[in-house]
């Protein structure tokens, strides 16, 4: 069974253009990741679930050629299309789930993404979060945000943020989703997770336990 975790509040089910000021607020935290996607194929603790139908290609290394990286090498970006399901042709849900991380209260998640501007496709990413460390994608029941769809997905690399409340392990995931025939291309760049810095009662504690567990050692030896 799936551990018992608390949300303390309920994620916010909107997505944000980052403000000046913003990676100030987020510096008192500790950053649990930070990806930039240099070799997708490589990518340690990330996982990628295809539930297409009929299933095609995952995520993949971005097409410098179509456009360059928000940062770094030009291909350096995760990219999906519409070839997510076989043949371009059917209904895409292509999933990039983050590595499991160690979240202490309120954590922002931060990424940039923008999609190859051609008229008549509508390209669609979901945000999502789910406590606990499986990749099984029904646990990402907490949808943060919506890129694209029905409001326009950028044409340039824009950076958003989202915020959830949550002690404990948990991952966030990107879901390019939509039929097809009327999805084209989009990139996905410097991820960046950053977590509050744990209570002092909580180190307190920590430390607490540590000592009793030294104690309990030398009274073993007597």
């Amino acid at each position: 069974m799936k551990p018992v975790k608390t949300l303390y509040a309920a994620a916010a089910l909107s997505l944000s253009l980052a403000v000046p000021g913003a990676s100030s607020a987020r510096a008192a935290g500790v950053e649990v990741l930070n990806e930039g996607f240099d070799n997708v194929a490589a990518l340690g603790g990330w996982a990628q679930v295809n539930n297409s139908v009929p299933a095609g290609s995952g995520w993949f290394q971005g097409n410098g050629a179509l456009f360059p990286a928000q940062s770094g090498a030009p291909d350096a970006y995760a990219a999906a299309n519409f070839l997510g399901a076989a043949n371009g042709s059917g209904s895409v849900d292509n999933w990039l789930i983050t590595p499991v991380l160690d979240l202490s209260g309120t954590t922002t998640l931060s990424f940039y993404t923008r999609h190859d501007d051609l008229p008549g496709f509508n390209d669609m990413l979901e945000v999502r979060y789910a406590s606990g460390t499986g990749t099984d994608v029904a646990d990402f029941s907490t949808l943060l945000a919506t890129v694209g769809g029905t409001a326009a997905y950028p044409a340039d690399w824009q950076q958003f943020t989202a915020t959830v409340t949550d002690n404990g392990s948990g991952r966030f995931a990107f879901r390019y989703l939509g039929p097809a025939d009327t999805l084209n291309y989009v990139g996905l760049d410097t991820v960046s997770v950053v977590t509050a810095v744990p209570e002092p009662a909580h180190w307190m504690m920590l430390a607490l336990g540590l000592g009793m567990f030294t104690l309990l050692r030398r009274q073993s030896r007597l």
